[in-house]
């Protein structure tokens, strides 16, 4: 196949294609799949919750992934032809996948986000927009996906006989192609998946880059950079500790040396646009009595008029500018919700940990 770009004037400039294998390394291919998750499958975008995430074989899967209905999905990248091994590979990862409970699952992608808080099913909910009345069983089905510059008729037809027997592989071949002034262009081709057809010890992932106060500062627009100003003021004159993540922050109170979670912070290009986040989930399984203190505090933000619920936390949407005197509400509750989870302490479960 020959590509070409057509100049104004009706010149063709030749794509050429070349060798992704000599000059890429497999990172590379992982890097561009990860962030672009919407050209994978054949059915739809997928989650990226973990890159190079460890297996109780001492292997790594390249990506992991969940698509809409809540399925795990195995991504297993070549830079050059398809061995016959990858698919043994492949499947080795999907058996390892299936033991995966939610909260497993739940922590790769706390790993993978840099976020300790991050709650799954609101993250799901939010990349996929997905209506209040949509259920999703996480993990019930496992996915394989292949990625190669050439899928092997050996693994096309091996493919071709799981998905039959039920089990969704996906094969996609992709060519990288060059001009002689240096543009690049990627093609990819679903060759299959378009026709018919015991718990693990600690789990490692590579994390995608934090970010930090300026690069979060500078993502806003002019609604929420004098919110978020406020909030980071506030952590700063009450020695509230923050933690960075790729997209966002987590806003903490210090008891006895552990963090604990009272608000995610995120920008307008995260799943969760530009919003605040409690963290009730968290706070309930790391202080000791909390639920009292959760109820009476969702009601506080509820309060506020620009807080509504979101699962089992409240959240606010900075969509407009919010005047001094409600951010000075937001704030004081955030205050009073530190200093009440500090009295009633941690959790036994956590002061020993």
């Amino acid at each position: 196949m020959r590509l070409y770009r057509v100049k104004n004037s009706g010149e063709f400039i030749e794509y050429r294609e070349h060798d992704f294998k000599g000059e890429h390394r497999e990172q590379t291919l992982e890097s561009w799949l990860e962030g672009n998750p919407d050209s994978i499958i054949e059915d739809g975008s997928l989650l990226i919750i973990g890159r190079q995430v460890s297996t109780n074989l001492r292997s790594f899967i390249d990506l992991l992934a969940l698509d809409r209905s809540g399925s795990t999905v195995v991504l297993e990248l070549k830079r050059d032809c398809t061995p016959r091994e990858t698919i043994a590979q492949a499947l080795e990862y999907a058996s390892f996948v299936e033991t995966l409970d939610y909260k497993q699952l739940e922590q790769i992608l706390r790993k993978y986000t840099g976020n300790e808080g991050e709650n799954l099913s609101e993250y799901h909910k939010a990349f996929f927009k997905l209506g209040e009345s949509e259920a999703v069983s996480f993990n019930k089905d496992q996915r394989i996906v292949i990625v190669g510059t050439s899928i092997t008729s050996e693994i096309r037809q091996t493919a071709i006989f799981l998905r039959r027997k039920g089990l969704l592989v996906t094969c996609v071949e992709f060519k990288y192609f060059r001009t002689k002034s240096g543009e690049t262009l990627l093609s990819n081709d679903i060759v299959v998946g378009r026709e018919g057809g015991g718990k693990p010890g600690e789990i490692t992932t590579g994390t995608l880059p934090r970010i930090d106060k300026k690069k979060f500062l500078e993502s806003l627009d002019q609604a929420g950079r004098p919110f978020f100003e406020a909030i980071l003021e506030l952590s700063e004159s009450h020695n509230f500790p923050i933690h960075w993540g790729s997209r966002g922050f987590s806003l903490n109170v210090d008891i006895k040396g552990k963090h604990v979670t009272l608000c995610f912070g995120y920008p307008p290009e995260s799943v969760f646009k530009q919003s605040l986040y409690t963290a009730f989930a968290f706070i309930k399984r790391q202080v000791e009595g909390a639920t009292d203190i959760v109820a009476s505090f969702r009601d506080k933000f509820e309060q506020t008029g620009v807080f509504v619920p979101a699962g089992s936390e409240m959240k606010c949407v900075v969509q407009q500018s919010f005047t001094e005197k409600k951010i000075t509400e937001i704030t004081k509750i955030l205050v009073d919700l530190a200093s009440s989870v500090g009295e009633l302490g941690l959790a036994e479960t956590d002061e020993g940990q």
